[in-house]
């Protein structure tokens, strides 16, 4: 059964929420399937912040998880997935602003992906089990500093500046994720287009092949890759990735 999550401050207050028809209700639980709605809080219209949707001590990052990204940016396809680190001071929220560091960089680039949020403590976790650890699913945009991804061979600042990861609104459980429609927008007009269907390396792999790397944490997210259509974005800009069954992420680059 699927299940939509929101972190948001509602009426003043920061609230961790199940949204149900348009309402906002309390959480008698935890986030996860046996959570229950509470108290009615408000609708979504009436919500005045949307706050990343889970606090992670780290976002892993996979790059070129689609075929048709790898062939545009001339790399080869990967063996086995390629992943790198987003601190959790980049992660921002739904209708944050991305702020463009202009001292540095002079290409900031969009990248529409999906986000897997973690539930429980995973570590060396088969494929055969890893949904078991996944909460849900939620839209995410890896802001990435193109001159300076090619300028220094590895990618760490590239990905790493403040406001580099939005995240959000929701996070969504009980859904699918193999074969999810997935689209950004720059301006209203598309500008990536994809299925999750088109991974290289399905989420029950990057699950379990990160998890024999590293820990994760409750509350920590993967970001499995973006499609074909990369490209730049300028201040005033407004990026939206919609993502099938899971919602829309909006965010202006300042």
């Amino acid at each position: 059964m699927e299940k939509t999550f929101v972190r948001c401050i509602i009426r003043g207050e920061e609230r961790q929420a199940l949204v149900a028809d348009g309402a906002v209700y309390a959480l008698r639980a935890p986030m996860g399937d046996g959570a229950e709605p509470g108290e009615r809080l408000g609708t979504l219209d009436e919500v005045e912040r949307f706050l990343p949707p889970t606090s992670p001590t780290k976002v892993v990052a996979v790059g070129l998880n689609y075929r048709d990204h790898a062939e545009e940016v001339g790399l080869p396809i990967p063996e086995e997935p390629l992943i790198f680190i987003k601190p959790s001071t980049s992660v921002v929220g739904h209708g944050d602003p991305v702020v463009y560091p202009g001292v540095m960089t002079k290409r900031v680039d969009y990248e529409a992906e999906l986000g897997i949020v973690i539930g429980k403590r995973c570590r060396s976790v088969s494929p055969e089990d890893a949904l078991g650890y996944v909460l849900g699913y939620t839209c995410a945009n890896d802001v990435t500093a193109r001159d300076l991804q090619s300028k220094d061979g590895q990618w760490t600042r590239s990905k790493s500046f403040d406001t580099f990861c939005p995240l959000g609104p929701f996070v969504v459980s009980g859904v699918d994720p193999s074969d999810l429609e997935i689209t950004m927008l720059v301006n209203g007009k598309v500008v990536q287009h994809s299925r999750t269907s088109n991974f290289i390396f399905p989420v029950p792999v990057l699950v379990s092949h990160i998890s024999h790397v590293m820990t994760l944490e409750p509350g920590d997210v993967i970001i499995t890759g973006t499609p074909a259509g990369i490209g730049p974005v300028k201040k005033g800009d407004l990026m939206r990735v919609e993502i099938e069954r899971l919602g829309a992420l909006e965010n202006r680059v300042e």
